[in-house]
């Protein structure tokens, strides 16, 4: 077993995930990145950091979860850190009511938030015993405001919301549970929300579309800030002021 803590994210290949990995790999964790399709993207990135590992699993699969819990603790000998970022949406407007299938629906919550469900049951015996154990979910101001790229995404970040407050609920003391809840962030998914970013940087108190490296920052505030639980912090520039 490792002395520095070690930190599993999912969905972290590139953008927010990839910022929090190489965050809390600054920090001095081990951290495991994780991908089911950027899986080159995702051996670079692990490589560039100095104490990672890559492991391919799709956590909406719950066999796939927990061997990816286990492989993580297989090697390291400890998890301290889950951070939910796995996530999948689809761009389809608000008022397009007969363009969201029944399979887009079980696409979005499968990974969204029965994914982020599967990972954080096979990983919390294990963050029990850590002494500092701690899941941050990765959600959206979606999840609290009327908007996000489609109804079916909005609905799947209130449930992590919502399951968030819930597992802190019973997870102490061991265990934190907190949210981080992103409001228009400049990834690789947003490149095409040009009249989005516009409104953002143009009206939102803070005049600018947030970065991959604001979200980790706040991840990292969390993990740091031991007498929170519970919490769904928004970084979203003040947008929700508008909202």
């Amino acid at each position: 077993m490792i002395s520095r803590q070690v930190a599993l994210i999912t969905g972290s290949s590139t953008g927010i995930g990839a910022a929090i990995a190489g965050r809390l790999s600054e920090e001095g964790m081990a951290v495991v990145v994780n991908a089911v399709r950027s899986v080159e993207t995702g051996e670079k990135l692990a490589a560039s950091l100095p104490e990672a590992a890559f492991v391919k699993a799709d956590v909406s699969d719950e066999a796939q979860a927990y061997d990816l819990v286990n492989e993580v603790v297989e090697k390291y000998g400890r998890l301290d850190l889950l951070v939910n970022n796995a996530g999948v949406t689809r761009a389809i407007p608000h008022t397009d009511l007969e363009a969201v299938t029944g399979g887009i629906w079980r696409e979005i919550l499968d990974l969204n938030v029965i994914g982020t469900w599967h990972t954080t049951v096979a990983a919390m015996p294990h963050l029990r015993k850590s002494g500092a154990g701690h899941v941050v979910n990765i959600s959206s101001i979606a999840g609290s405001r009327p908007a996000g790229s489609s109804i079916p995404y909005a609905v799947s970040k209130a449930a992590v919301d919502h399951m968030t407050r819930l597992l802190a609920g019973v997870a102490g003391p061991e265990v934190r549970v907190n949210a981080v809840a992103p409001g228009l962030v400049d990834t690789p998914w947003t490149r095409g929300f040009t009249e989005a970013r516009q409104r953002v940087a143009s009206s939102a108190p803070l005049r600018r579309v947030g970065t991959p490296d604001d979200v980790a920052e706040v991840v990292l505030g969390l993990h740091r800030a031991t007498y929170s639980t519970g919490e769904v912090v928004l970084a979203d520039g003040g947008a929700h002021l508008l909202i």
